[in-house]
């Protein structure tokens, strides 16, 4: 047995992946405690872990950001929201979760490794602050891209796929000249953030993110990234986590249509976090396709999603309306996924292998719709908020050219040659040995 703390930041985007990994070293016989936000204590429990609280000056509520960081409402969505986020969210709880560690180790929990968000920069001032051998082994997830700059690809920010050609490598040293100087702020006060741990930050904090912690596990295969021929030794591709178990969930009344439908079934989907206005994806497509002969499965992951949509306009007869529907029920009846491109979605997505269409912003999402479409496996509509018919028409492509899907399989068939969950239980039993 091993003993294993977790981290993550309190988003449930960051803190559910965590929460697999934690879930499956306890039935591998680990002891694991998970140190994250207040409000999933009952999410860690359920995964047979221990829960502690970050501690208030780390903790907030991620459905009310407006609320914790207020300043954050009054910037315009960009470089100057990113810049805050950086500076604020991830950068300022830096020191009170690396004492939150420090004290967990020392009074409660002596363990072996620490495991889990590598936005978690609390982790990182662990890393750093003592050699290798005197501290617990440190392994990152790779939850989104990776964000280390590379003369092979462009950096994160820009949603392009890697140039070719002569002055290619040029061409990128340069955009990362210009993230660098972007950042250049962030990075300064994300260096006055761990020197309150008492440690100095030893290059850009993006490559840091990468390059310090002893594993970085990135949680796809390399058939969805860009090559790099720069990565680190410590850098290892595991493949994407399994969906997390959950039980019985009540299928809708029509679900007996998408099981014997004929024509192809079109899901749709904002994600579980960015749905507030679903006029920016799904609405659109839903009129978008309201001709055409598909099926169109919108799901809003809200309870009052159908609603909404139902008092925004008529609903075409070729569309069914759901808030809560268990995509793992869902996507082998699928023949394309419209979606905004969460790393973990389009993941689900591929590994049933559904070709995807994806319109998003903000966050990773359009570096994920560039990855999406230059591996092949869907197309990038290159907006959050497309039009009714830019849906239409790459929804008819992704259909209409057996390409997309052939590549959405080959995909799956690299996801199934991994095991994640086995990879990452190797790294805890040596660290533990």
């Amino acid at each position: 047995m091993t003993l294993v703390i977790a981290t993550a930041t309190p988003f449930h985007g960051h803190v559910q992946p965590v929460l697999t990994v934690a879930a499956d070293l306890v039935r591998r016989g680990h002891e694991v405690v998970v140190l994250t936000g207040s409000r999933f204590a009952e999410d860690v429990r359920a995964a047979g872990a221990l829960h502690v609280s970050l501690p208030p000056d780390a903790d907030f509520d991620d459905r009310k950001l407006d609320l914790y960081f207020p300043e954050r409402a009054a910037l315009p969505a960009g470089p100057a929201q990113l810049e805050y986020d950086l500076k604020h969210i991830w950068g300022d709880p830096t020191a009170a979760q690396y004492r939150a560690l420090r004290i967990l180790l020392a009074r409660r929990f002596p363990a072996a490794v620490v495991i889990g968000d590598p936005f978690f920069l609390g982790g990182m001032a662990l890393t750093l602050a003592e050699r290798r051998g005197h501290r617990p082994v440190t392994v990152s997830l790779g939850l989104t891209l990776p964000t280390l700059l590379s003369d092979d690809a462009p950096p994160v920010g820009f949603g392009l796929p890697p140039l070719c050609g002569e002055g290619a490598k040029k061409r990128h040293q340069e955009m990362n000249d210009q993230v660098r100087e972007g950042l250049a702020g962030a990075q300064r006060h994300i260096q006055e953030n761990f020197g309150e741990s008492g440690v100095e930050l030893p290059g850009f904090f993006l490559d840091c993110l990468v390059t310090v912690p002893d594993h970085y596990l990135q949680l796809t295969v390399p058939g969805f990234e860009y090559p790099r021929g720069d990565l680190p030794s410590s850098f290892r591709f595991v493949g994407p986590l399994p969906a997390a178990p959950r039980g019985p969930q009540p299928l809708p009344d029509w679900w007996a249509e998408v099981v014997n439908a004929k024509r192809p079934v079109v899901v749709v989907t904002q994600g579980s976090f960015d749905n507030r206005d679903l006029g920016r994806l799904v609405r659109p497509a839903v009129d978008a396709l309201a001709g055409d002969d598909v099926l169109v499965v919108a799901v809003t992951a809200r309870a009052d999603g159908p609603a909404e949509l139902r008092a925004a306009g008529p609903v075409p007869t070729n569309v069914r309306l759901g808030g809560y529907v268990p995509f793992d029920a869902l996507l082998p009846h699928a023949s394309v996924l419209v979606t905004n491109g969460g790393y973990g979605g389009v993941h689900t997505a591929l590994r049933h292998g559904v070709p995807l269409v994806v319109g998003g912003d903000g966050e990773d999402k359009p570096e994920v719709a560039a990855r999406v479409q230059w591996s092949g496996a869907g197309l990038d509509l290159r907006s959050g908020d497309p039009s009714p018919a830019a849906v239409r028409d790459a929804v008819r492509a992704v259909l209409g050219d057996p390409g997309y899907g052939a590549r959405a399989r080959t995909l799956r068939a690299e996801f199934e040659r991994h095991d994640p969950l086995g990879a990452i239980a190797e790294v805890v039993a040596a660290a533990g040995a």
